[in-house]
């Protein structure tokens, strides 16, 4: 089969800017693709914050985007995509994306996220154009470029980019892109798109709706979650379109980056290790301690938590259960992360009740993020939802089991161990009550002091699971196809 076209047009790219696993997505999916052979494309805001790589220049023409009631000018800077043939677009834009942050500002929201966005959208589409590059398929992430596929639908239709098929991947449903009704006017798609099947929810522009109802196809970042938000308790509202697009919709789990989250090689540990010789992880260990300011034992089972401290995360639920853990159990916890006041008000108070057993770093430390991964025993996450999660990848990659709740991409990655077996990459558990999370981190504890040749095995088969992009990769390539026939009626 020929080789595809494909633009991804979305609002973070690692390595460039990143909040989240968004930023990682596309800045790995698109290199596997490449390495398959197709022709791919980034298309992303020049963010005043954009941490700049490499060789950068400014291309010639100024970019005109058609939106508004006026033609707004914009400069283009290109480079590559870090080890892949990918090029990569920032679109410039300063009253737009001159600012450091990328979605909230110092108050909030930026209120002008409707106009930013629908911005990017039109340019990319626009800067196709310009490059006398049509791509066969546009692939879109969240809410930021829901209005790609109405355009493409609408005023674009009778151009070349109407033969365009999209994909929208939905990485959080719970963030949707609520505006105000001028974002129609000023995305220049007709007043009729207003409306509660198209882009209207609630009187407001809902940004995620529009790319439900418009794109060709629909995808999701792990199956268990494109089931879940299919139902109303998962849907956020949105149940209703997605159970009408169904058939439309699949659910591919994210890969990780195994090169970048080795622990056999990576350059942020104190030391390496590997399947075939676990020894460095207890140098990890003890560094991990030291740095929180715990007591260094190297018996000790120590639980490591990375993740915003909010109650979609469960860390409500872990908040709870700390003390009885602690009271009860010879264990230590380390904790990175923040979010919620009064969850990072909780567990300081937990580090100063319990001294050299509790560690807690309020903010984000990449360095100490993966030697938490490293050092630590096992890996909690009690998430009430995870549409796909990548941190249990990673800690399953550096020999420590996560405990998890079964949900989305958590039970899509993590096997349930079971005593007396050789199966299971990790402890699960179904409730999200604080009691549940008390008795698997009981469970896990028993299972670390009293079946150490079990705990180990586990470590080892997580240590070994296939979490690479290419598998993923080859399943977008057969959405991208399908997609393609739907909108051409080509065969795929």
């Amino acid at each position: 089969m020929r080789p595809l076209k494909i633009l991804f047009v979305a609002p973070e790219l690692e390595p460039f800017v990143k909040v989240g696993g968004l930023a990682d997505m596309v800045g790995a999916l698109p290199r596997e693709l490449a390495a398959l052979g197709h022709d791919v494309r980034i298309v992303c805001p020049a963010y005043g914050c954009l941490r700049v790589e490499g060789e950068w220049h400014p291309r010639a023409e100024p970019l005109g985007v058609e939106v508004g009631t006026e033609t707004h000018w914009g400069r283009t800077w290109q480079t590559m995509l870090p080890g892949a043939r990918v090029p990569v677009y920032f679109l410039e834009r300063d009253d737009f994306f001159g600012r450091n942050e990328v979605y909230n500002g110092p108050w909030g929201a930026h209120a002008d996220n409707d106009l930013r966005f629908i911005f990017l959208c039109r340019g990319a589409l626009a800067l196709c154009q310009q490059l006398d590059w049509i791509p066969d398929v546009a692939h879109c992430h969240d809410w930021t470029t829901g209005f790609v596929p109405v355009m493409l639908n609408s005023t674009l239709r009778d151009t070349p980019l109407g033969r365009t098929a999209t994909v929208f991947t939905i990485h959080n449903l719970e963030h949707q892109g609520y505006a105000d009704p001028r974002a129609v006017a000023f995305a220049r798609v007709p007043a009729s798109e207003f409306r509660p099947d198209s882009i209207e929810s609630v009187g407001a522009v809902n940004m995620v709706k529009a790319g439900l109802y418009h794109a060709t196809k629909l995808s999701t970042v792990s199956p268990t979650y494109a089931e879940e938000i299919r139902h109303p308790e998962g849907g956020c509202g949105l149940d209703e379109v997605l159970r009408f697009r169904g058939a439309d919709l699949v659910g591919i789990l994210n890969g990780i980056d195994t090169v970048s989250w080795n622990p056999a090689t990576d350059r942020h540990l104190p030391a390496r290790y590997s399947a075939s010789d676990l020894s460095g992880k207890a140098t990890c260990k003890a560094a991990l301690q030291q740095r929180l300011g715990l007591h260094v034992d190297p018996h000790v089972m120590v639980f490591g938590i990375v993740s915003r401290l909010v109650a979609q995360k469960g860390l409500d639920l872990l908040a709870q259960a700390m003390p009885s853990v602690l009271d009860r159990m010879h264990v230590q916890f380390v904790l990175l992360g923040s979010g919620d006041s009064g969850l990072e008000h909780s567990f300081r108070s937990a580090a100063l009740n319990y001294p050299g057993r509790v560690g807690v770093q309020i903010g984000f430390d990449g360095g100490l993020a993966r030697l938490i991964q490293a050092g630590s025993d096992v890996f909690v996450m009690p998430s009430r939802a995870e549409p796909c999660g990548l941190t249990q990848m990673y800690a399953m990659r550096y020999g420590t089991p996560p405990l998890v709740r079964a949900t989305g991409g958590l039970i899509d990655t993590v096997s349930p161990f079971v005593e007396g077996g050789d199966t299971g990459t990790g402890f699960v558990f179904g409730d999200a009550t604080a009691q549940a999370l008390y008795d698997t981190l009981g469970w896990a504890c028993a299972t670390y002091y009293d079946r150490p040749a079990e705990f180990k095995a586990m470590r080892l088969r997580g240590m070994r699971q296939d979490f690479s992009w290419r598998r993923s990769a080859e399943r977008y390539v057969d959405l991208y196809r399908w997609a393609v026939a739907a909108r051409t009626g080509a065969p795929a």
